[in-house]
């Protein structure tokens, strides 16, 4: 197999992350790897629980480094265009393209395929839950909860403030009878916390079918049989009402989500949304109260609010 492979870098904000991952996707890309400055920072203040730290990393300051792996055939000069073309529209959608910097090289196979791998270690993400790569050795405390994830190149692990927002309400919200929604699963972490929580039956759902893909290896590595992960919008392949829906996607999103939302929540359930920078918050909240919830909790965490919500 041919070991050569080309590399597009983009350089850009920690908020526009999942948006140039999505750009990506469109192009067929063979595989990601994320570096943000956000979880390195996060690193940084807990190394009793991330025993590898490069300093290097911090060379990344406020913003973010996605690059991404291609095949050099006839449509790669197209793919490029287009990303570019992409990447530079992003502050038409709101977004924070940071440099917006695309750069572009040739590389070895073996220099990227597993690196990112030396960057990621079992890490404490909430008040009981560790998120564990499963090529890494961990010795469990007695109150911990351990969760086995290989995330992919293309996903997050636990250690950004949107997601460990996210678990540390589904820790305070899941019950034995929980039924739990997740919506835009990605790696699947969310779905299965709840699950290892007590939930009595999660689903997961992604447009993104490497994301399913890649939530459903991680519901094997746990050995998991309540969790569905499904291919598709929320709104047509879920039928159904849950006692929590969870979405940690951006705000755009969840603004166009939250009227139909309502329609698979129980009275009283529980609205977790995420994924939502500091200057977004008031706009989330008063849709969110505008379609009939009430406000639980507001959690920040650098520049990112985690909305709790009830449904009246």
């Amino acid at each position: 197999m041919d070991k050569e492979w080309i590399e597009v870098t983009v350089v850009t904000s920690s908020e526009a992350v999942e948006a140039v991952t999505g750009i990506f996707y469109n192009v067929d890309v063979k595989g990601i790897s994320i570096l943000d400055s956000e979880d390195v920072e996060f690193k940084k203040k807990n190394e009793s629980d991330w025993d590898y730290f490069d300093e290097s990393l911090l060379n990344i300051k406020n913003g973010a480094v996605v690059k991404a792996y291609f095949k050099q055939d006839e449509t790669f000069n197209e793919k490029l265009e287009y990303i570019k073309k992409k990447i530079d529209d992003l502050d038409k959608v709101g977004l924070d393209k940071g440099e917006g910097l695309i750069t572009v090289a040739k590389v070895n196979e073996e220099d990227w395929e597993n690196n990112w791998k030396k960057y990621y270690k079992p890490t404490k993400v909430g008040e009981n839950i560790v998120v564990k790569p499963i090529w890494e050795e961990y010795n469990k405390k007695d109150d911990e909860i351990v969760l086995e994830l290989d995330p992919g190149m293309a996903f997050g692990t636990g250690t950004h403030e949107t997601t460990r927002m996210c678990i540390k309400a589904l820790e305070k919200y899941v019950d034995n009878d929980a039924i739990v929604f997740d919506i835009g699963t990605g790696s699947g972490i969310l779905s299965i916390a709840a699950a290892k929580l007590g939930a009595k039956n999660v689903i997961g759902v992604d447009l993104d079918p490497v994301a399913v893909a890649s939530a459903k290896k991680n519901v094997g590595f746990n050995k998991i049989d309540n969790i569905e992960i499904l291919h598709g919008n929320l709104m047509e392949v879920v039928k159904g009402k849950a006692d929590i829906v969870v979405a940690n996607i951006i705000a755009d999103i969840i603004l166009l989500l939250t009227e139909d939302v309502k329609k698979f929540i129980v009275p009283g359930g529980k609205f977790i949304s995420s994924g939502i920078i500091l200057d977004r918050k008031d706009d989330i909240i008063n849709k969110l109260e505008d379609c009939g919830f009430k406000i639980d909790e507001v959690n920040i965490e650098g520049e990112w609010t985690c909305i709790v919500a009830s449904l009246l």
